[in-house]
């Protein structure tokens, strides 16, 4: 007979992450070459170099692979793991983007570019995509912003939820309607000539 502590091993079996990261990076990759309509999970699986099993005991169907990518996409992105104290607020959310070579900015915007019929097709897929990638780094924000107010960097009135939503939507905007990476440059402008006169001289 299999011991209680023999079959919750085997139950709970660890989830191999380096495998998981392999998988999306195929998909990043087969979605930059051939777009969410042409990308097939046998393609992916090739990629990778795993049976289509070991990708479908993960993810069930193309559009949940294509979500966790991006996700994954954007994460390697953002600096969540470190929250930066450099002393001013610009600088801390600054920090937050890592640097990145032309290369992986050409690549992101060819999946960008690509995503073709998953927005329209899989609304709700898309939804928690898009809920992935932006809220650990409007938490990331908005913990920043707050420690800024405290320290009487930017006003006590400062509406810190709004400048979080702008930094989305401006993100959104350049990704899906102009199809275009928000660059480093992109966000440093929003920052000097909006955002942060805005959280500094706001009035009750």
């Amino acid at each position: 007979m299999t011991s209680p502590e023999k079959a919750t091993a085997t139950v709970g079996r660890k989830r191999n992450h380096k495998l998981d990261e392999a998988i999306l990076e195929s998909a990043i990759d087969i979605l930059a070459e051939a777009g969410f309509d042409g990308m097939t999970m046998d393609m992916v699986s090739t990629q990778a170099k795993v049976g289509k099993a070991t990708v479908y005991r993960r993810w069930s169907s193309k559009a949940e692979l294509v979500r966790d990518a991006m996700v994954h996409m954007s994460r390697n992105s953002l600096n969540i793991e470190h929250l930066p104290d450099t002393g001013t607020l610009r600088s801390d959310l600054m920090a937050l983007l890592k640097p990145h070579s032309l290369e992986y900015s050409e690549r992101k915007l060819k999946v960008l570019a690509g995503l073709g019929s998953f927005y329209a097709g899989y609304q709700e897929i898309a939804e928690d995509a898009m809920q992935g990638i932006f809220e650990p780094w409007s938490v990331l924000n908005r913990t920043l912003m707050l420690r800024a107010q405290e320290r009487g960097e930017i006003s006590p009135q400062a509406d810190i939820d709004m400048a979080c939503e702008i930094i989305v939507a401006m993100v959104t905007y350049h990704s899906r309607i102009e199809h275009r990476v928000f660059s480093k440059e992109d966000y440093a402008a929003l920052l000097d000539h909006i955002l942060l006169p805005a959280l500094k001289h706001a009035e009750g």
